[in-house]
């Protein structure tokens, strides 16, 4: 191979007197135990840039697998056994399979079939005009039936020219004979056409839903084809399977690995989508491993025979962790919930708004009781101090007369906490997950239009969580944005918007600490610390191979670092060099 040189020793035994492996024939001046007994491996890595993660790290430059285990972590002279080939990292880096701290694997799968309407860099549309040539080259290059929907994902409002929302005056001049919805690149609004909004019957006399707004035209009732949350409900469900479910969630799974990621997930799962996964892993063993959150809303306090997910170890490659509640909205969406107005409100909008939650007080306190008393890990989604106010009084009472109970509750984004309510955080054992890819796709908007540069400096605030001792997490939320976690890292360290200013240099953390919270950390969120999340004996064998140290190279240089394979379970999931072969 070009980039990782295999030596197949068979079945041979090898002592720690004399050179491993083909080299220059240097010793290394490094020591760890030696093992008692004489060992097997299956394979095994050597070079001298394996992170560990380890809490008590030991001199490692080799690291050996028998099955789906590791079963030796150290120097390589120290190694006892016969292994069946080596891995020579040669200038390459080992490290721990990235975990997907947040994500929504299903629905990035279904999204590689739609209509791609996103902004550069993950899409074309720089703006309306081209938006909409998108979608009729998307609905030009199928053959659709009379009636049948076209579906685009990812516009983004604060990248296009106009600075607006597509409306159904837009979208009708791609079809009016066929319905049209595009999901905003929040996944928390939606535009529609005319034809969409007769399907969902939708028009002038209808009524705001509870936790949503039905946009209109200025100084009427009438609908202009944008909703926000709650209010695209009603069409969200005509964003139908593939005919090849089963296929498509697996080439969904594999993306995911592409980006070496060991462990993914599906958050805010519908029951019918955890049942699709569970199918999709019958159907083939997932390559990689799976955890859903099942939707978790009102009807488990309004119909009490709803019964509760099953939580049981994996089978097949997923398994079901608990459930995800969503408390607001999007900030760059404009409909997160924050105790202070936007810095810009959105059109019609009022001086003193300041978005709104998806469900009243009572009823969040009521859901995290139910979940806490029943032993339910959960994930709450909370991106405005308003939300995360709910979520730190609604926890504060659940675990009155619990104190001690390991529950590990997420605050999913997290995006504008304040000090205080990290201090509370902190004091809670909350784990905060950060999207701070948001400085770079979203920072300058954050910061000139949804929060002003104070509050906007402020968003994913990992170093003041870091220095209150906060054990945090991060995370892509794809499809919202692609699952790449080298940028995620770059982004989190650098703090670099798109228009290359830097957005709240004090919340920059090391490179290290932010790697330790797409692996060590995002094990301990998942309950899976002692199997994963390190390099370690006796841990699962999950590995990711990156063409460059990501320790020794300036920060902002992380983005030329490539993936260049990922291990899951022992078994090569990904291979860049197989990739470009074919």
């Amino acid at each position: 191979m070009k980039n990782l040189l295999f030596l197949v020793l068979g079945a041979l035994a090898l002592s720690c007197s004399g050179p491993l492996i083909a080299g220059d024939g240097s010793q290394p001046a490094k020591t760890s135990v030696v093992p008692s007994v004489s060992m097997e491996a299956d394979f095994a890595f050597y070079g001298d840039n394996i992170l560990t993660f380890a809490e008590q790290p030991t001199p490692t430059d080799f690291v050996a697998v028998k099955d789906e285990k590791i079963v030796f972590v150290g120097d390589r002279k120290d190694w006892r056994g016969s292994v069946g080939r080596v891995v020579l990292l040669e200038g390459q880096a080992l490290l721990p399979g990235f975990i997907d701290a947040h994500g929504h694997i299903s629905f990035h799968a279904r999204v590689a079939s739609l209509a791609n309407v996103a902004s550069p860099p993950v899409g074309p549309a720089k703006d309306i005009p081209g938006l909409l040539q998108e979608l009729k080259n998307y609905a030009d290059s199928r053959t659709l039936t009379k009636g049948q929907w076209i579906i685009g994902i990812g516009y983004d409002d604060s990248l296009l020219l106009e600075q607006r929302h597509p409306t159904r005056d837009d979208l009708d001049k791609v079809s009016n004979t066929h319905p049209i919805m595009l999901m905003h690149v929040s996944g928390h609004l939606a535009a529609i056409n005319s034809k969409a909004l007769e399907i969902a019957q939708l028009n002038a006399e209808s009524k705001d839903p509870a936790g949503g707004v039905i946009r209109r035209y200025p100084g009427t009732t009438q609908p202009n084809g944008v909703l926000e949350e709650s209010a695209t409900y009603v069409v969200r469900k005509y964003m139908t399977a593939s005919k090849e479910p089963f296929e498509e969630i697996h080439r969904g799974v594999l993306d995911y690995a592409r980006y070496g990621i060991t462990t993914a997930q599906d958050g805010a799962a519908s029951p019918q989508v955890v049942q699709l996964l569970q199918a999709s892993a019958a159907y083939r063993k997932f390559p990689i491993d799976v955890v859903a959150y099942q939707t978790a809303n009102e009807r488990y306090l309004n119909e009490p025979d709803l019964a509760l997910p099953v939580l049981a170890p994996y089978e097949n490659g997923f398994r079901v962790g608990g459930v995800k509640m969503v408390l607001d909205g999007s900030p760059q969406g404009k409909t997160a919930y924050l105790t202070k107005p936007y810095e810009v409100q959105p059109h019609g909008q009022h001086a003193d708004y300041r978005g709104y939650p998806i469900m009243p007080a009572a009823s969040v306190d009521a859901l995290f009781d139910k979940f806490i008393s029943a032993d339910i890990p959960f994930l709450a989604h909370a991106n405005g101090d308003a939300a995360a106010d709910l979520f730190i009084q609604a926890l504060t009472k659940s675990l009155e007369g619990k104190k001690s109970k390991d529950h590990r509750s997420v605050m999913i984004h997290a995006q504008t906490v304040r000090d205080d309510q990290l201090d509370s955080m902190a004091a809670m054992n909350v784990i905060p997950s950060y999207f701070s890819a948001h400085t770079f796709y979203w920072g300058d908007w954050h910061r000139d239009s949804v929060l002003g540069l104070e509050r906007g400096s402020r968003i994913s605030p990992t170093a003041s969580s870091l220095a209150k001792g906060i054990t945090f997490t991060l995370h892509n939320d794809a499809p919202i944005v692609p699952p790449d976690v080298m940028r995620l890292i770059w982004a989190t360290t650098n703090r670099l918007t798109r228009s290359g200013q830097v957005l709240g240099p004090n919340e920059r953390i090391s490179v290290e600490e932010a790697l330790k919270a797409v692996t060590l950390n995002a094990a301990y969120q998942y309950f899976e610390e002692d199997r994963k999340g390190s390099i370690e004996v006796g841990k699962q064998a999950d590995f990711v191979v990156l063409s460059a140290n990501p320790l020794s190279v300036a920060k902002e240089n992380l983005l030329n670092i490539k993936v260049l394979q990922t291990i899951a379970r022992g078994t090569t999931v990904f291979s860049l060099e197989d990739e470009t072969t074919e």
